[in-house]
């Protein structure tokens, strides 16, 4: 695995809208209407929602900000007919799921680190949608199969997220995510991107 990172890592592929479903398997959101899709994702600080927009802008989406009722920012794509494919991978009835053989890649685990990444005393944290029952297990066997092996934090615990922990693991996930963007803390503990 560690002789074909490189190929998976964030800023080695050309951006795609198929990238945004790092943010589904986090805390992400979807809404259709008729044709057209939205992506969502709630964050709490100021540095996720200028680096989401800058992730749309780059995939051809441009993106607005939203305030919410409890304070934070909803960063959010404009209904688009592109997301369709999206959608129709991650919605199963009413709910999202994953889809069947889903892979994590570096754009994929960029956006989930931007949208809702932390280090801890611990490790890293990769938060996950608190009623996305359906993506809880299926995002631990993604993060396994891109060799970061995680430990699921229920709801009481936490989460829910997966804690990434060890030397060589935080080290390829800093290695599949890139550089932090603008505003964001590098580093080993209470920071918010890898170190």
């Amino acid at each position: 695995m560690t002789g074909q990172l490189s190929f998976f890592t964030a800023g080695s592929q050309p951006p795609s809208v198929a990238d945004l479903e790092g943010l589904l398997v986090g805390a992400g959101q979807i809404v259709r209407i008729g044709g057209t899709a939205r992506v969502s994702v709630v964050v709490d600080e100021l540095w996720r929602a200028e680096a989401l927009l800058v992730a749309y802008a780059e995939r051809g989406l441009p993106g607005e900000p939203a305030p919410t009722v409890d304070g934070l920012t909803s960063v959010r794509t404009p209904f688009s007919r592109q997301l369709l494919p999206v959608v129709d991978r991650w919605v199963h009835g009413a709910m999202k799921a994953m889809p069947p053989r889903w892979l994590l890649d570096g754009p994929r685990l960029r956006l989930w680190a931007i949208a809702g990444g932390r280090a801890d005393a611990h490790g890293y944290l990769l938060r996950l949608g608190s009623s996305d029952l359906g993506v809880w297990e299926p995002a631990g066997a993604a993060l396994a199969a891109a060799g970061l092996a995680a430990t699921f934090l229920g709801p009481r615990a936490e989460g829910p997220a997966y804690r990434i922990v060890g030397r060589r693991r935080l080290g390829r996930l800093r290695e599949y995510v890139g550089e932090p963007p603008p505003g964001a803390q590098a580093g080993p503990q209470a920071a918010d991107w890898p170190g």
